[in-house]
């Protein structure tokens, strides 16, 4: 993952994630609400640990999702796992 990648930005792009997946506005949550009330199921999140791979070069568990249930904790998770 580029190093000048901020926890902010790592929040953009999820909000772009579930906007894409759950087919809501970016305006009708924040980075707080648990991804579960968005509609994130175990579906969903499988294909998201594929495009956190994918975007960020991680290997990540499907469990990473429910450890950190909103965007904010995930986007600081994601961060995490790159600087390790």
């Amino acid at each position: 993952m580029p190093a000048q990648l901020t926890t902010t930005e790592i929040e953009q792009w999820l909000v772009g994630r579930v906007v894409a997946y759950g087919k809501i506005q970016a305006d009708a949550f924040t980075v707080d609400t648990p991804l579960a009330e968005l509609g994130l199921d175990s579906v969903y999140a499988l294909t998201l640990c594929g495009d956190i791979e994918d975007e960020f070069q991680l290997e990540v568990d499907p469990t990473i999702v429910w450890d950190h249930p909103t965007i904010r904790e995930l986007a600081e998770g994601i961060r995490q796992r790159a600087d390790e």
